[in-house]
């Protein structure tokens, strides 16, 4: 049976004081194994005050039967196989069990392009539950070398294969940075000055991308300004008409120089439009790492993002820009002392189940839509985390629609965010560009 449930999609709800799961579940009027599934909640006994709980509002949804499969229900219901995954990710590793409700359809408001970054390394699982929402996929595998040489770190034939079957365009990251993000801008310059170094990085970007089964490449901008532009133009153009030989893509990643003067965000004021006719499109995401020697700041600032991006348009498309969010925590020992302390990276999961073990409630920044706490380490340390939560990725996707962007690029996917998921596919139809087999 099925049953559909009007317009209604998506709300988030924050976990008060002395609330419980059972409680939740009853104001809501909803199952509680489905409000615990669709969130994939770890900590199930105890809340913390300040966390949240996505609920969602399916248009339509259907109680599986002895016999069912992903096939005859995808055909029942006129639907892709990758929206059936997309909708109830427990499907890739669970068989159907007859009486669980499943999610058929949202109702969803649009189409959005949704480009995600990981290491070969990824756990499969995690990675066959998250290729039903990507459109693209950019394998952070190629570092650039001296002399335009291009080096990689792990197999990664699997992955790309594993891609094209769930329908995903898998892309080659291409990088001076090193696997851990430690920068190298001598070589990036290195390449982009000598005639006879960049011929050899674009033959070698163009070789691995056949030889592997890429259908394009992503190329990463940490040091562009307005003084270097041309030189990344250069590249560009170059690698653009290799690429175009074989209908191969080419996008650019961006990480804006972003700083604050007198508490006023500044930026590099760089015409993009001159890259912006040349590529696929351009994601401006600003790359975050295991450990953070900055200082203790929200990892995602919407309201950061958002006076970029009206700086952006003001020369590109906003259809032509992907906005980037890192999911990911960062704890800091307070107080902070710059070039001395720094912050170790957590999980989402990891610093929520943080604060439960301290025993703190989650506080809010409205500013940067972003979570955080402080809680006391050994008596004496105090310490604060910064992290990601269903209000600041609902934030992301409210810019999105607001300014009718192309999409969003998401650092890293390596662990799977349920959250996330819920949030955007109950937004929007994720756009495939290519086939898969399953259908």
């Amino acid at each position: 049976m099925y049953q559909n449930k009007g317009d209604y999609n998506m709300e988030i709800y924050v976990v008060q004081p002395n609330d419980t799961l059972y409680s939740i579940s009853r104001k809501f009027n909803i199952s509680l194994d489905k409000m615990i599934r669709d969130n994939e909640l770890e900590f199930t006994e105890q809340l913390v005050p300040g966390q949240t709980i996505v609920i969602v509002y399916p248009e339509k949804t259907y109680i599986t039967q002895k016999g069912d499969s992903i096939e005859s229900i995808s055909k029942q219901f006129n639907i892709s196989q990758m929206q059936l995954l997309r909708n109830n990710p427990f499907l890739s590793d669970t068989p159907i069990i007859p009486g669980t409700e499943l999610t058929i359809s949202y109702n969803t408001s649009g189409n959005i392009a949704i480009g995600g970054y990981i290491y070969p390394y990824i756990d499969k699982n995690t990675l066959k539950k998250t290729l039903p929402d990507l459109t693209y996929l950019t394998v952070y595998n190629y570092r650039a070398i001296n002399e335009g040489k291009i080096i990689s770190y792990w197999a990664d034939e699997e992955i790309i294969q594993l891609a094209k079957d769930y329908g995903t365009i898998p892309l080659m990251m291409s990088t001076t940075l090193s696997a851990q993000g430690e920068p190298d801008i001598e070589t990036a310059y290195s390449i982009l000055l000598n005639e006879e170094y960049l011929e050899a990085y674009v033959n070698n970007t163009i070789r691995i991308i056949k030889e592997k089964g890429y259908l394009g490449t992503n190329i990463v901008f940490n040091y562009m300004n307005p003084n270097s532009l041309y030189l990344y133009l250069n590249l560009i153009e170059r690698l653009k008409v290799e690429l175009d030989k074989d209908n191969l893509l080419l996008f650019v990643t961006v990480n804006p120089n972003t700083s604050y003067v007198n508490n006023e965000l500044t930026f590099d004021k760089i015409d993009y439009s001159v890259l912006n006719t040349k590529v696929n499109g351009i994601i401006f995401l600003q790359f975050i790492w295991g450990t953070n020697y900055g200082p203790p700041l929200p990892v995602n600032s919407i309201a950061k993002i958002k006076s970029f991006i009206d700086y952006a348009i003001t020369n590109i498309s906003s259809t032509s820009i992907a906005v980037g969010l890192s999911i990911i925590s960062y704890d800091w020992q307070l107080p902070y002392i710059p070039g001395n302390s720094y912050a170790n990276s957590l999980s989402l999961n990891s610093a929520l189940r943080l604060a439960q073990d301290k025993g703190v409630s989650i506080q809010f920044d409205e500013v940067s839509q972003s979570p955080f706490f402080t809680y006391i380490q050994l008596e004496t340390s105090e310490h604060i985390v910064w992290s990601v939560d269903a209000r600041t990725i609902s934030s992301l996707v409210d810019l999105i629609n607001q300014y009718s962007l192309q999409g969003a690029g998401l650092w890293n996917l390596m662990i799977y965010t349920a959250q996330l998921w819920l949030i955007i596919n109950s937004q929007f139809e994720i756009e495939k560009l290519i086939p898969d087999k399953f259908n």
